[in-house]
């Protein structure tokens, strides 16, 4: 007798009664759109309302949602730089109240003796000043900060006083802390003849955001990918806690953070060992020109699309468009980067071409619940890949059983009963598992994986089936070992 869902059995009235079940109509892996989420700060400019969810799909509207100049503006056009197809999502913050702005100064000397052109790179931004033979430090300063001010796009603001150009990033918060500001960063590139320049670099920026609201906001939308500018203890571990909750088997809308930090060998060793959250990856930033945040968002932006492709696949080589690297004495060597993936920070490294690519997406995840060593969340691709694993198996359930029976093997029952066993589970079980490995190439070993399957009918709770499932995960090709042994 077949299980019908919507005929009655109780028509007496002759037509030809059909209905469509969809159950077997989706065949192969599930097709898993991934969602971004940018969290980051706003201007009050901008117009987009604080700790409201809003869809992004342009660099031009994030201007004008968060304000010209703003984090998220900047962290926008990071993301689509490096990802215009992921559906983009963004939390804005408003600063906190309590906070203070990040400051710096440059104080030029002159006057000059020939002309020639300032090259002033303020987070990465190139801009350039025409120097006159003669020109003394106050007109210098004047017209360095009136370049600056004529920027609508400018993260801070400028303001000369007889040669020394104050400059105050456009955000309170920690961040600002970290922006970088530098002379004649390519070759080449010189002060005019007389000229010179003392800098100091932005410190005093105070108090990051809350995230209280914000994390309210997400509510129980999955933002696979989110790309995060903080790494202050307090949203951190804020952050930590809401997605280890969401990664749970009641809320299963799991996502990840990417952030960066720039900060020395000793400072990012020093953040990744104070960390321990698989949800969690931070890449080294240090003294590179280009705003972290915005760094965090390329990092987010390039991983949700190559994730998605293929949740297995090392992110290692793939560019950073967009971001520039520090300069070739300030990039760690091979030694500190290596102490780095120990520490719990991801590395990036510098190609001949100045590109900035990912070496080693790690999370900050190290050590088990008793404290021993573990790497079972050490790599990205480990909680990508178990993310689509436990996806695909449960939207493949739910859509093909998703109004059935539950009977002990071995029951007899006419066909087209609507009727789930423990022995058809495992079978089901399987053949998804033959996908995974022989379609999509993200597990292995499909002869130990039914050796040591599981599928039973719970003792106590007969409605309830019970599944372990042990798949291999596809591991990524990171090292290769070889001696060559030669002959004379």
């Amino acid at each position: 007798m077949i299980s019908f869902n919507q005929i009655p059995a109780n028509l007496r009235v002759p037509f030809a009664y059909i209905e469509f079940d969809s159950s077997k109509a989706v065949t192969g892996p599930t097709l898993k759109a991934y969602k971004g989420l940018i969290l980051g700060q706003k201007l009050a400019a901008g117009t987009a309302t604080a700790d409201v969810p809003v869809r992004v799909t342009s660099v031009a509207q994030a201007k004008t949602l968060f304000g010209a100049g703003s984090m998220l503006h900047g962290m926008v056009k990071a993301w689509l730089a490096n990802n215009p197809t992921t559906e983009l999502w963004v939390i804005p913050q408003s600063d906190n109240g309590a906070g203070v702005a990040a400051a710096g100064s440059l104080a030029f000397a002159g006057p000059a003796s020939g002309a020639g052109t300032i090259n002033l790179y303020l987070a990465g931004k190139l801009y350039q000043v025409a120097v006159a033979s003669g020109d003394t430090a106050t007109a210098i300063g004047a017209a360095v900060a009136a370049a600056i001010t004529a920027d609508a796009d400018a993260i801070v603001t400028a303001v000369n006083t007889t040669g020394t150009v104050a400059l105050t990033y456009k955000h309170k918060g920690l961040i600002g802390n970290e922006l970088d500001v530098r002379f004649n960063y390519y070759q080449g590139e010189v002060f005019p003849s007389g000229v010179s320049c003392v800098v100091t670099g932005f410190t005093g920026g105070t108090a990051n955001p809350s995230l209280t609201a914000a994390i309210s906001a997400m509510a129980e939308v999955q933002y696979d990918v989110i790309a995060f500018p903080y790494t202050d203890a307090g949203n951190l571990t804020a952050m930590e806690t809401e997605l280890d909750s969401r990664w749970g088997p009641l809320r299963q809308n799991d996502g990840r953070i990417f952030s960066a930090k720039n900060a020395d060998f000793s400072g990012l060793s020093t953040l990744g060992n104070s960390r321990n959250s698989k949800h969690v990856t931070i890449m080294e930033a240090y003294l590179e020109p280009t705003p972290v945040y915005e760094k965090a968002a390329a990092y987010a932006a390039v991983s949700a699309f190559y994730l998605n492709i293929d949740p297995a696949r090392p992110l290692q080589t793939l560019p950073l468009v967009g971001i520039l690297p520090a300069s070739q004495a300030d990039r760690f060597i091979m030694s500190e980067r290596n102490l780095l993936l120990f520490n719990g920070i991801s590395t990036s490294y510098a190609d001949a071409g100045g590109i900035v690519r990912i070496e080693r997406g790690i999370t900050t995840y190290k050590l088990n619940a008793a404290g021993a060593s573990d790497v079972s969340y050490l790599n990205v691709e480990t909680l990508a890949t178990l993310s689509y694993i436990r996806y695909d198996f449960r939207n493949y359930i739910l859509t093909k059983y998703p109004r059935h029976k539950l009977a002990d093997d071995g029951v007899r029952v006419a066909p087209g009963q609507a009727i789930m066993t423990p022995k058809l589970g495992k079978a089901e079980a399987i053949a998804k598992y033959k996908e995974w490995q022989d379609d999509l190439g993200i597990v292995e070993n499909f002869e130990a994986f039914k050796a040591d399957l599981i599928v039973e009918r719970n003792t106590t709770d007969r409605d309830r089936l019970d599944w372990y499932l042990p798949p291999d995960l596809m591991n990524q090709l990171r090292v290769n070992g070889i001696q060559i042994g030669f002959l004379l």
